[in-house]
Formats: C-alpha cells, sequence, structure tokens
C-alpha cells in the first residue's frame, strides 16, 4: 500500500514581479520614497507550506491531500485553480466569511526576499479544519507556517497542539515547518520559545530554517546579530559550531525526534534522536529506526544553474526530504536530495516549475554537480 500524506496550514497566492539586478546593493536604496522602480512581468502561483511542499512532493511522486483555507474569491478561484492542473484541489477549504490570503514578493537578485503579506483565511483555520479521513490514512501529517495563522498561535499555541496531537492520535507521523516572524506584529509578540515547548512533544520531524529558529529560541542573540549585521543574510554568518548546532540539540531536548534546519545559501544542518525516540515514530511511516538514530551532519548547497527566486525553496527542500523518508531513503540520501531540490527550485520564479525528479537529480550529482 502506498504512504499518503496530509499537507495542512498556510496557503497563499504569490504574485512576483520580475525585478533586474539593481546596480546598488543597499535595500534602502533600491526601495527608496518615491524611486520608480522598472519591472518585468509578474509571475502568479500559489505559496504557502500547504501549495509549495504539498504540490512539491505530489510533483515528486507522493499522494497528497492538500488541507488549507481559501476564501470564496477571484484568488481562492485562482488558487483552485492551479492546484486542479496537480489533481490536488479537493482538499481546499472555501470559506464564504474569509478572504484568500495572498503575497507580493519582492525579489531582487542577490538580496533576499521582502514579502507584503495578507494571511486572509488563514487566520481562522483550526483544528475543526482538519480532513481526519485523511489523516487516519496517512503514513505522514505535516503543518507549515504558524506564524501566519493567527488561530494556531494564539494561547502559547494552544490549537497548533491541538492539531499535531489529533494527527498523532489518528496514527500519522507528523512533521512541522515556521515561517519568517516580524517582531512588530503580533505574531512576533508570541512567546514563540513556550509555543515549541509545547508543540515540539508532538513533532515527530521538524524542519525550520535557522533564523526562524534563533528569533523564537534565542530572541537576545538574534537581536545582537541583527543589530551588528545590519542588512546581512545571517544564515551566512552564523556558525555551525556555536549557533546552528547547540539550536538543534535544544529542539531535540524539546521533544523533537528529527531535526532538518535549512541554513540558507550555505546548506542544512540535521540531527536525529536515539533509536528508542525513533522508534516511537508511527509505523505507518516506515522508518529504520537504527538507521536513522544519532545521526548528525552539515550538507553543503549545491550550485543552482542560476538564480531567479528563493521562494519557495525551503518549502521544496521540505518536500524532498519528507518524500525521501517516505521512500526508505537513509539520512544523507534524504539531507542530499533536500539540498539538491532546493537548488533546482531558484532556477525559477516559483517555487515548482525548476523541480528535478530523483532520477534526475541522481544524473546530475552522478555528473559533477558541484557544490558551494
Amino acid at each position: 500500500m502506498s504512504k499518503s500524506v496530509v499537507v495542512a496550514g498556510h496557503i497563499c497566492l504569490d504574485i512576483t514581479p520580475s525585478i533586474e539586478k539593481q546596480t546598488s546593493s543597499g535595500i534602502s536604496d533600491i526601495f527608496a520614497p518615491g524611486r520608480l522602480i522598472s519591472v518585468g512581468d509578474a509571475d502568479i502561483h500559489t505559496g504557502g507550506a500547504v501549495a509549495n511542499t504539498g504540490l512539491a512532493m505530489k510533483i515528486l511522486g507522493t499522494d497528497v491531500t492538500l488541507a488549507g483555507k481559501i476564501g470564496s474569491d477571484d484568488f481562492g478561484d485562482m488558487i483552485v485553480s492551479i492546484a486542479s492542473k496537480y489533481d490536488a484541489a479537493s482538499g481546499l477549504i472555501r470559506s464564504k466569511n474569509d478572504s484568500t490570503s495572498y503575497s507580493v514578493v519582492l525579489a531582487v537578485p542577490g538580496i533576499d526576499r521582502i514579502f507584503l503579506h495578507n494571511p486572509g483565511a488563514n487566520n481562522t483555520f483550526c483544528a475543526d479544519d482538519l480532513p481526519m479521513d485523511a489523516i487516519r490514512k496517512a503514513a505522514l501529517f505535516h503543518f507549515g507556517y504558524p506564524p501566519l495563522m493567527k488561530r494556531i498561535y494564539e494561547n502559547e499555541g494552544d490549537e497548533l497542539v491541538k492539531i499535531l496531537r489529533t494527527a498523532q492520535e489518528a496514527g500519522a507521523a507528523t512533521s512541522l515547518d515556521l515561517a519568517a516572524v516580524d517582531p512588530d506584529t503580533p505574531a512576533g509578540k508570541a512567546d514563540w520559545k513556550k509555543i515549541l515547548t509545547n508543540a515540539l512533544p508532538y513533532v515527530d520531524i521538524f524542519v525550520p530554517s535557522i533564523e526562524e529558529l534563533l528569533f523564537m529560541l534565542d530572541r537576545t542573540k538574534y537581536e545582537e546579530l541583527r543589530k551588528n549585521n545590519a542588512g546581512n543574510d545571517l544564515t551566512e554568518i552564523m556558525d555551525l559550531e556555536r549557533d546552528i548546532i547547540p539550536l538543534g540539540k535544544t529542539c531535540m531536548d524539546l521533544g523533537a525526534r528529527i531535526v532538518l534546519i535549512k541554513c540558507g545559501v550555505p546548506g542544512m544542518y540535521y540531527c536525529t534522536a536515539s533509536s528508542e525516540k525513533i522508534g516511537r515514530i508511527s509505523p505507518r511511516l516506515g522508518l529504520d529506526a537504527e538507521a536513522w538514530a544519532d545521526k548528525s551532519g552539515f550538507e553543503t548547497s549545491f550550485v543552482p544553474d542560476k538564480v531567479l527566486s528563493g521562494t519557495g525553496a525551503g518549502d521544496t527542500s521540505v518536500a524532498a526530504f519528507l518524500t525521501s523518508i517516505l521512500n526508505g531513503c537513509t539520512p544523507e540520501q534524504s539531507v542530499s536530495y533536500a539540498a539538491a531540490t532546493g537548488a533546482c527550485c531558484v532556477s525559477s520564479y516559483d517555487a515548482l516549475s525548476g523541480l528535478l525528479s530523483f532520477e534526475k537529480i541522481d544524473e546530475k550529482i552522478a555528473s559533477g554537480w558541484k557544490k558551494i
């Protein structure tokens, strides 16, 4: 019997204008008040963890049910139309009381992306929206982007805990991804250390980015690095031994069994718990506990053929990692596929167009695909 997956959480419509490389390297110079910036055609695709991770897993051959909440409006119609091309629209929830979430993605070559985001119907998603029939049959339940979903992070993450616990009690393994947080928003003011302390005991596979994780678990260090490196990408200045490995250990101490930390351009770090803890993960996932126990390492990124946008690179890396696990790959193989898929993703403006099958990735690696 094939292993099925439910991908739930945040979904939106991404609108990405094509922006050519600018002569200035400073964000404040490029987006200065009163300046007219010439752009090309806009790329319009689905975004968010449900669409990016879910549809990427479907492209990679996984049986996926999407569980995202959208409005009964034009943007919602566009999301349904796009998902229907992948035969994946049936699980989407149409709300008459909420608008569809959308993001305007400013992807300037050489500079990290800037998002203008409306959360829309994502703010009302809750445990009652879960497709329980699909979850009871699923090997894996993946939830993405709680920081962009108001009801999920309120009350110290009570709804997130309920969702993850419900999925585990239904027999599915669980995985969780985060999202960047604006410190000046209600989400940024939430107690994320407490939220993760409450939620991670119900998370088998945790796949955050390093910057998100640092913000949530060590706010003081995050603010110090931001202050001392204004305008720079923190992923390129954080040290593996000093900064990244301790955060991975903290995640496992809080309850996560498999941790993959996305570290941007440099690559990704992974660590796993003991065989006894790995053995507690749902048998539907089919993990070899001994093969996955007590592993750690850093996977350096592959060199992309070209870089158009980082939109969805983290999500599709997660999709490849989770698909590899479902396919019975080792930790090393799974992380390699994740890194390779992220490098493929950035070659297009949307999250999905640049993806390659694992077979094509194997050929590319065998032909000498260079690493950064």
